[in-house]
């Protein structure tokens, strides 16, 4: 389900260019933020055309996910449940996610929300939002006078 609207007051990231040194300081600000649910990772990228997200949402149902787009920003949430007959107290480990997530970023081109398109497969969920043609580059001609 894609639509228009994002959730207000919550925080929104800032799209800037990937770089490993920042890797740390991102780890860091996920394990802070994941008291509110988790946040699923994310990668974004463009296309000449598009605008493009894709979150791993393994064992999460397509039809639990919702993703909105409002002035530039993608929000994406939804839920998964766990169902396990291991009780808690016997884990050595447990780093599988289960609840309700939400994710939010700035893109980094202006789109066209309202013609988004997402498809999940093997647990991928990819969103491909296509550029406003004023986020297009254009190539202009330049005219050499005599």
């Amino acid at each position: 389900m894609i639509s228009r609207k994002a959730v207000k007051g919550d925080k929104i990231m800032a799209i800037i260019k990937w770089t490993p040194f920042l890797e740390p300081f991102e780890e860091m600000e996920r394990f802070i933020e994941e008291g509110r649910g988790f946040s699923p990772a994310i990668d974004v990228y463009e296309t000449k055309d598009d605008v493009v997200v894709e979150a791993p949402l393994a064992g999460v149902k397509p039809e639990e996910v919702e993703v909105s787009i409002e002035n530039d920003v993608l929000t994406i949430k939804g839920g998964s449940k766990k169902e396990s007959e291991v009780d808690e107290k016997n884990y050595y480990r447990k780093e599988v996610r289960s609840g309700s997530f939400f994710r939010s970023v700035a893109l980094p081109a202006h789109v066209l929300g309202d013609q988004a398109k997402a498809e999940s497969s093997e647990g991928m969920l990819k969103i491909t939002i296509p550029k406003a043609p004023e986020a297009k580059p254009k190539t202009i001609k330049v005219n050499v006078k005599k």
